[in-house]
């Protein structure tokens, strides 16, 4: 079932908000632009991000078209989830957003960078 479109305003910024502003959902973005597939290796993160709002944010973002589901074949036809070309284009909000952490939130690390997305 698709969610309603509401806007609550025509600005950019808050559409965006909208979409990508809560808490968790660009941290799904950037497990999947390092790599991680499956809903457990999601779910393993540092965050702790709880199952049920997992399940929310992947649909949220299936819905968008930011996030791609499909079947591992190989594995026993084992859902993954990969980023669309529409949402690896998240990668530079990721990067700059890690960027300002690193310079202006004493205490933060980068253990992993995000890849660069494969151009055309």
């Amino acid at each position: 079932m698709k969610r309603t479109q509401h806007k609550r305003s025509p600005c950019p910024v808050a559409c965006t908000l909208d979409l990508i502003g809560d808490k968790w959902t660009l941290l799904i973005v950037r497990d999947m632009l390092l790599g991680k597939k499956y809903f457990k290796d999601f779910s393993r993160s540092p965050e702790k991000i709880a199952t049920n709002i997992l399940t929310d944010r992947l649909e949220k973002l299936v819905e968008a078209e930011l996030v791609q589901r499909y079947v591992v074949m190989e594995e026993i036809h084992r859902d993954a989830y990969r980023l669309t070309d529409k949402g690896k284009s998240l990668h530079k909000i990721v990067e700059l957003m890690l960027t300002w952490g690193l310079e202006h939130i004493p205490g933060t690390e980068a253990r992993l960078r995000p890849a660069e997305p494969k151009k055309k």
